[in-house]
Order: C-alpha cells, then structure tokens, then sequence
C-alpha cells in the first residue's frame, strides 16, 4: 500500500518550501511511498497541510552511511543530520531515504 501523506516537524517547513530540504530519512513504518506519486505535506504538531510533494525515490540506507551529501540534501550539517536522526529514531540502525521536490 503507498502512503499518500506525510508529516514534518513544523522548523522543516520553511526548508521545504524554499528547496533547500530535499529528502527526509525516515524508519521501517515510513518507508511505503511509490516513486512518481504525489503525497500532501503536514505539520506533524498539529496536522496543519502546507504543500505537495512528488516522490522521486526511496532507497534503504544504515544510520552509519549518511553522508556530507544526505546532509546537504537536509540543509544541515552532518553532525546535526546524525543528531536529528537520534532524537526521531532511537537505537534504530535501518533507515530509509525517500528523495522529492516541491509540487507547485
């Protein structure tokens, strides 16, 4: 079954809109999006609709081969990206790149 939603974190939002956040990383329970289809975006606080994204891919990745360029892709530093991840996803090793762009 392909997800049709997706939610971020409100202090994303500005980062999506613009461009500058180009994947989101997320775990096994998310990993269900179809390449090509378009999902609408809320805030995961409230629920709060603010865009469409199209899906590009999702690939499978381990916590230890995010890179400078998943970073970059996240508008964040590789320090920070490896923190973020740790906050949302405790101890859990085998995540999953899903790779969009902004629907207008």
């Amino acid at each position: 079954m392909s997800l049709s939603k997706i939610t971020f974190f409100e202090r994303f939002e500005a980062d999506i809109l613009s461009g500058k956040k180009t994947i989101t990383i997320r775990d096994e329970a998310e990993k269900d999006y179809s390449p090509n289809s378009i999902v609408q975006v809320s805030t995961y606080e409230d629920d709060r609709w603010f865009c469409a994204l199209k899906i590009h891919s999702v690939h499978a990745i381990t916590f230890h081969q995010l890179s400078d360029f998943h970073a970059k892709q996240e508008n964040m530093t590789l320090p920070e990206l490896k923190n973020v991840i740790q906050d949302i996803y405790p101890n859990v090793d085998n995540l999953y790149v899903i790779s969009y762009e902004l629907v207008d």
